[in-house]
């Protein structure tokens, strides 16, 4: 599998004995693997695989040609592969090309919105997810200071990717998506929506019966963290019956990230990512 160009090893980013750095070999991200199978299929009861089942691995072809960004707690016991405690996937465009697309092309048209942009590198993320002993501001932080290093070293323009409510049943989190249909859509260039046959509304309330407070607080923070540093969202949600979510696309141009953001993170990428 190709993997990344950064210095082998090299610590991305660092908060206390919490690191992230890129997986180094077929180990490092066999152990990811097993850390998304304990919170995707194991926690949340996402169908598994009879293969991955047995081996208690969520994987798919597209972890072939990904960087697997990985979160780990220095202060455990026993070799690298055992600390790790989350991770999130990276696929570059061109490496999506090597499979055939993005992973998020089967539900949203993402191919037709990369064409629109064809002087911007994109990059997908995915499968993200942190051991619930660890899912505090302390990791999310060291989680971006990975990713902005690494967006930094490939000259990334736009990141995006699906990002999830946990559920099959959009009206569920009627309030959420309507906010998010009625404030954040991408728009212009940028926008994007869900293929037609897996297509789901997303404003299901009237504008003034949205209570934006009880909206955001009823986001994953996974959402509202791409919010606040400036994403826009997809048109329309699609239905995940094999992780059991409600999915929803994030669109992030770099070049609209608000300069606070930039100003917390980059010196840190910066220094990393040399």
């Amino acid at each position: 599998m190709p993997f990344s160009g950064l210095a082998a090893g090299a610590i991305l980013g660092r908060i206390g004995a919490i690191e992230v750095r890129l997986a180094r070999d077929e180990a490092e991200i066999a152990a990811a693997q097993g850390v998304r199978y304990r919170v995707f299929h194991e926690e949340l009861g996402a169908r598994a695989s009879e293969a991955d089942a047995r081996a208690r691995r969520d994987a798919d072809r597209f972890d072939e040609v990904c960087d697997h960004l990985l979160v780990l707690d220095a202060s455990l016991a026993g070799p690298d592969h055992r600390r790790i405690v989350g991770t999130y996937r990276l696929m570059r465009q061109e490496n999506a090309a090597l499979a055939g697309g993005f992973y998020s092309s089967d539900e949203f048209d993402l191919d037709r919105l990369v064409a629109r942009h064809p002087h911007l590198n994109f990059l997908e993320l995915g499968r993200s997810c942190v051991l619930p002993q660890y899912r505090s501001k302390r990791t999310i932080e060291v989680l971006w200071q990975g990713i902005w290093a690494y967006v930094n070293h490939y000259g990334i323009g736009a990141m995006t990717g699906c990002a999830s409510f946990h559920g099959t049943v959009p009206a569920a989190h009627a309030e959420a998506l309507s906010f998010l249909a009625q404030n954040c859509l991408a728009e212009g260039d940028w926008r994007i929506s869900a293929v037609a046959s897996r297509f789901h509304a997303m404003d299901l309330m009237p504008g003034e019966a949205v209570n934006a407070r009880a909206a955001l607080a009823a986001m994953p923070p996974l959402i509202k963290g791409y919010l606040r540093l400036g994403a826009k969202i997809g048109e329309g949600c699609v239905v995940d019956h094999a992780f059991g979510t409600t999915d929803v696309f994030v669109v992030l141009p770099v070049a609209t990230i608000s300069s606070r953001y930039v100003n917390h993170y980059g010196p840190d990428a910066t220094r990393f990512a040399a």
